[in-house]
């Protein structure tokens, strides 16, 4: 896989950027090749126009935002989904990344 990028949308991205640090250690042992980050709600559709980006994960406390994101983003291909509540929880890097691997592939 080339180089692809993942991010993640939550309310303020403290926690969410503990999950990303999991998912980068994922990525390296799968020998992927992945960009991830993390970046707040307010901040995300400025992202959005700055870089091309291949998915996005809402963390669970941004769920209430999933209709709001598929409509920018499905017309440009880019799929949406919320993080399994659990993975968040437990920081299942591991999970979380196959999550998004899994929808770029799809």
């Amino acid at each position: 896989m080339s180089e692809k990028t993942i991010m993640l949308i939550c309310n303020a991205g403290m926690s969410t950027s503990m999950l990303v640090t999991k998912m980068q250690k994922a990525a390296e042992t799968q020998g992927l090749d992945v960009d991830i980050f993390a970046i707040a709600a307010a901040e995300a559709t400025n992202k959005l126009e700055q870089r091309k980006i291949d998915t996005v994960l809402l963390g669970p406390q941004v769920r209430f935002m999933q209709k709001q994101f598929e409509e920018k983003l499905t017309p440009l291909g880019i799929p949406v989904e919320v993080i399994n509540m659990t993975d968040y929880g437990m920081m299942n890097g591991e999970k979380v990344l196959n999550q998004a691997v899994s929808m770029i592939n799809s």
